[in-house]
């Protein structure tokens, strides 16, 4: 028996890759919509509710108007946005913190940013579990690939060739930041600086710690063994020892996609400092990765089935 999903969005960069990872899966049967209707309201409408998992690769606004469009209807939700992460009544679409079961029996499910994957998963499990203080006004310095920015970026890396790196958000309060914070009960906002580099896909999120000055905070070696033991049982994201930790984490401009996420905690040596860093990919565990992963919890099937976790 097939599901019926309908991708609202389908010609972005994230629905792009949805459909093309879902197009040779008998599990599924694609609602398609041609040029025309795919800004037709009476189009859209039919194909949110005759679906049984709409997807939306949408802007905010648009995002909030396609579940309008659905409301009433049985159609469960995976939104790519921005718009529903830490709106009530919407599953945060972590599966590894948040719960599978919850993200199986919910209608509704927000798939999280790029920047607050890999943020939320070093500082989660750690702030759950007391090793880290919630009270802390945390940093995070992080660059990506230019795909995170949709077409009009990819645009402008291509027209504007001699860009290598870009520092955006310098007004800070980027969007990203009410699920960096509620998600875990964090009592500040975390300084956040974004920057894209000229690399279609790939992204590094990284968290520093001065651990002799947090109240409360553990050795980095304590941080690494509630990170490994928090995932062990995750064959999607992976702690890499401290024994065999590389000098240098690099972006390639070529990469191929990739669904899984490395975590690694890097150490002062004198137990004064310590840093965080995730590595993933932004249209992977960060976007499309991720919708397929909620996909197949909700669907009932093996949550790795059509990922790309080889590397």
């Amino acid at each position: 028996m097939t599901t019926r999903i309908f991708i609202d969005g389908a010609a972005g960069t994230t629905g792009l890759e949805i459909r093309e990872r879902l197009a040779g899966r008998s599990e599924f049967e694609l609602i398609v919509l041609d040029d025309a209707q795919r800004k037709d309201v009476d189009a859209r409408k039919q194909a949110l509710t005759e679906a049984e998992v709409a997807i939306l690769c949408l802007p905010d606004d648009a995002a909030r108007e396609a579940v309008a469009l659905a409301s009433g209807s049985d159609t469960r939700i995976i939104d790519a946005s921005s718009a529903h992460r830490v709106a009530q009544g919407w599953a945060y679409g972590f599966p590894e913190l948040t719960g599978r079961d919850a993200i199986a029996s919910a209608q509704y499910v927000a798939n999280p940013g790029c920047y607050p994957t890999g943020f939320l998963a070093l500082v989660g499990p750690l702030v759950k579990a007391g090793l880290l203080p919630a009270d802390w006004p945390y940093t995070v310095n992080a660059v990506s690939g230019y795909s995170g920015g949709g077409n009009a970026l990819i645009g402008r890396f291509a027209e504007e060739s001699d860009i290598a790196f870009r520092a955006y958000g310098l007004s800070l309060g980027h969007k990203h930041l009410p699920e960096m914070q509620q998600t875990i009960g964090l009592a500040h906002p975390p300084v956040f600086s974004p920057s894209v580099v000229h690399a279609h896909r790939g992204m590094v999120v990284d968290v520093p710690l001065p651990l002799s000055a947090m109240t409360g905070a553990t050795s980095a070696a304590f941080l690494e063994g509630e990170l490994t033991g928090f995932y062990e049982d995750s064959e999607i994201v992976t702690v890499r020892k401290a024994s065999d930790l590389p000098s240098e984490l690099l972006l390639r401009e070529g990469a191929t996609a990739w669904d899984g996420m490395d975590l690694y905690v890097y150490d002062s040596g004198d137990g004064s400092q310590a840093r965080l860093v995730a590595v993933l990919d932004n249209l992977g565990k960060g976007a499309s990765g991720a919708a397929i992963q909620n996909l197949n919890i909700m669907c009932g099937l093996p949550e790795t089935t059509g990922l790309a976790l080889a590397r």
